[in-house]
């Protein structure tokens, strides 16, 4: 899996940053899931290596402007582009009302099946190989964070074993491997569970919507592989930030600290700083976390 940071400023573009959108991709094949949608978003999936017609589901984490007004334009340009497979988005109520309304007053449609789920905090999906779970945050409208857990991969099955003890070779194998139990014609029991080596632990993604600090920020990324966690203001102005439902440098590296988690990834920078400030930002999240990073538009961040 990996991470593709779309944009990664905050309230509006820059020369230097667009708006909020992540994409994560989940496997070799390309199928992406995408976290907030803002302006211009389509366009900065043109100038990646991601594929639109890969995208299947899109979780908004709350409706202020540089987390949706991409949304149209993304979902029109998917239908132009003939593309048929369904497409679900999650985010809180007025989600629906909002995409409704956009593409009712433009005379625009998709050619594809769209579900709109309009969420509440707890279990949000679980397609038996990840399981998402929305987070309330502290911010000025109704907003979330979403925990992202792949399901720990099963042990390699021992074939070997297997034939020396005279399993023979079949469609059962794919039972085995799940740890079933299956019956052979000589009326043997086999449990698969016997066969199969170590699990391999699922990894743990945290991606905070915005947020002034919140209780619920270390269930949220509780020993996550990867955090991102907006830094919206420096340490000197967390009055401001948190006023406006936001997180500073040394705040968002405290919840990574606290919250045991392997690396944070800090994104969500107000405009006022420029590149000669990344250096600045860094230094104050790392004074607290030193496993951060800071993103950039286009960086790619392996899980």
């Amino acid at each position: 899996m990996h991470l593709t940071f779309l944009g990664t400023g905050a309230g509006a573009p820059s020369l230097q940053r667009n708006v909020s959108a992540i994409a994560l991709t989940l496997s070799k094949r390309g199928d992406t899931w995408l976290f907030d949608c803002g302006e211009a978003t389509q366009h900065q999936f043109m100038r990646s290596a991601l594929r639109p017609g890969k995208l299947e589901k899109i979780f908004i984490t709350h409706l202020h402007g540089d987390h949706i007004f991409g949304l149209p334009g993304l979902l029109t340009s998917r239908s132009m582009a003939g593309m048929l497979d369904p497409l679900t988005l999650y985010g809180p109520e007025g989600l629906k009302a909002f995409v409704e309304n956009a593409l009712s007053l433009s005379s625009s449609w998709t050619t594809y099946p769209l579900e709109i789920v309009e969420i509440e905090a707890g279990l949000v999906l679980d397609n038996g190989e990840f399981r998402v779970t929305a987070y309330p945050m502290n911010h000025v409208v109704e907003c979330y964070g979403y925990r992202i857990e792949q399901h720990d991969k099963p042990g390699f099955l021992d074939a070997a074993r297997l034939k020396a003890e005279g399993v023979p070779r079949g469609p059962w194998y794919q039972d085995l491997k799940q740890g079933k139990v299956i019956r052979l014609e000589d009326g043997r029991e086999i449990n698969g569970a016997d066969y199969l080596g170590p699990a391999t632990a699922g990894k743990v993604l945290a991606i905070f919507g915005d947020t002034a600090p919140t209780d619920a920020a270390l269930a949220l990324a509780a020993n996550a592989d990867v955090m991102v966690h907006e830094t919206t203001l420096e340490a000197a102005m967390a009055e401001k930030a948190n006023g406006r439902g936001h997180s500073t440098t040394v705040q968002a590296a405290a919840v990574a600290q606290q919250a045991g988690v392997k690396r944070m990834i800090a994104t969500h920078f107000s405009s006022r700083y420029l590149s000669a400030d990344r250096d600045k930002l860094l230094a104050e999240c790392q004074s607290v976390f030193a496993a951060t990073e800071l993103a950039h538009d286009f960086a790619v961040v392996e899980i």
